[in-house]
């Protein structure tokens, strides 16, 4: 690997120390590097990114690299996260690691680990894809939304519910947890539907195989008003449906590619994070 992209969460490295660190290192070993390029919003400017890099950089936490993972997804560009927030399931490199990790790296001394990817698909033919999840949720006021949710042509479930999660396994332990939902290894490839505060008794997390496709259909309001949802994707991008109007959810071709350095397992790291024994 000689040419590296790298991304920096500007909230959380304010004076780029952990960035100039990091480029220093890889630097001082002949690699070329490339800082990500943002906007006066401090976005990332995706037409700025450029075509050809051998690994990307995140400095930031989970949703940093979930960020990038968005951008990068059809470029199948491996992506090494730094921790700069919280919990770093996503982020294994911890700033006080930062030497260890890069010497590690240059060596060779990695590993790539595939996370699956789901893809919406709009009525419209538009597209969006997410690493943790795709989410319907109620748009305005508070209020239960009304919706049918189909697999592979055959109707599961009516629901009248703050909304549904539809998550990826890397996506188990975010939003999909807080809502009750299962948490899954994040290697395999399968789909988790929770709805969210469901009106029903015993309306549980189903998991799908990712063979499945999922199509979630906007019913009517009460008293046959017209309802009106968001459709958020990894929490960034968001897609405003209204009664009758479809949204199709399945595995994307795309995959995201970690780099990993850490030998220990997800079982450990899980146990860690979540403060357990």
């Amino acid at each position: 690997m000689d040419r590296f992209l790298i991304v920096t969460n500007d909230g959380k490295d304010i004076n780029r120390s952990v960035t100039n660190k990091v480029r220093a290192l890889l630097e001082s070993a002949g690699k070329t590097c490339i800082l990500c390029e943002k906007d006066e919003h401090k976005r990332i400017v995706e037409n700025s990114l450029p075509e050809e890099v051998d690994c990307a950089i995140v400095i930031g936490g989970d949703g940093s690299l979930i960020e990038v993972s968005r951008l990068l997804w059809k470029r199948k560009v491996p992506i090494l996260g730094i921790n700069m927030g919280t919990l770093g399931y996503l982020t294994e490199v911890e700033v006080n690691h930062i030497d260890e990790a890069i010497a590690q790296m240059l060596r060779g001394d990695y590993e790539f680990e595939e996370r699956m990817m789901l893809q919406g698909i709009f009525e419209d033919g538009n597209l969006a894809v997410s690493l943790n999840d795709i989410v319907v949720s109620r748009k305005g006021a508070l209020r239960v939304i009304h919706f049918q949710l189909y697999v592979n042509g055959e109707l599961l479930n009516s629901y009248e519910a703050d909304g549904v999660i539809i998550s990826t396994p890397t996506g188990s332990t975010a939003y999909n947890l807080s809502a009750g939902g299962p948490i899954v290894e994040p290697t395999a490839s399968l789909i988790v539907i929770t709805p969210i505060c469901s009106h029903a008794l015993n309306t549980s997390s189903i998991v799908l195989s990712s063979d499945d496709e999922i199509v979630i259909e906007i019913g009517m309001g009460r008293n046959g008003s017209e309802e009106e949802v968001y459709v958020t994707f990894d929490g960034a991008d968001t897609v405003a449906l209204k009664t009758g109007d479809k949204v199709m959810v399945q595995k994307s071709d795309a995959s995201t590619t970690i780099m990993k350095l850490s030998k220990v397992s997800f079982l450990e790291t899980l146990r860690r994070k979540m403060k357990g024994n």
